[in-house]
C-alpha cells in the first residue's frame, strides 16, 4: 500500500511538472528545474535514500540541456526532481514503519 501511494505521488509530481512546460522551455526554465532537482536529490541524499532512476534522469536532462533541447532537458530534470521527492517520503515512511514495528 504505501508503495502504491508513492508511485502515486511520482506520477502526480511528473504531470504536474509536464502541465507547466506547455510553452517552450529556454535556458533559464532548465536552470529553474535543475535547482529544484537538485535540492529535492540533496534531501534524499541527506536521508541516504537516492533511488539510483534519480541520477539517470539528471543526466538525461543535462545531457538534453548541453544540446539546447530545453523542453526535455526541463521534463527530465523535474521527473528527477519528481523521483528525489519519492524516494525522500519513502525514506521518512520506512524509518516510522521500523520503529513502529521494532520499538514496542
Amino acid at each position: 500500500m504505501r508503495i502504491r501511494t508513492l508511485i502515486q505521488l511520482s506520477v502526480a509530481l511528473s504531470v504536474a511538472g509536464f502541465a507547466t512546460t506547455a510553452l517552450a522551455a529556454n535556458a533559464a526554465d532548465y536552470k529553474a528545474a535543475e535547482a529544484k532537482a537538485e535540492a529535492a536529490i540533496k534531501e534524499a541524499h541527506a536521508l541516504r535514500n537516492e533511488w539510483t532512476t534519480t541520477g539517470s534522469e539528471m543526466k538525461k536532462a543535462k545531457a538534453a540541456a548541453d544540446a539546447g533541447k530545453f523542453d526535455d532537458a526541463v521534463k527530465h530534470a523535474q521527473e528527477a526532481e519528481a523521483l528525489a521527492k519519492a524516494s525522500a517520503v519513502q525514506a521518512k515512511e520506512e524509518k516510522k514503519l521500523w520503529m513502529d514495528a521494532v520499538i514496542r
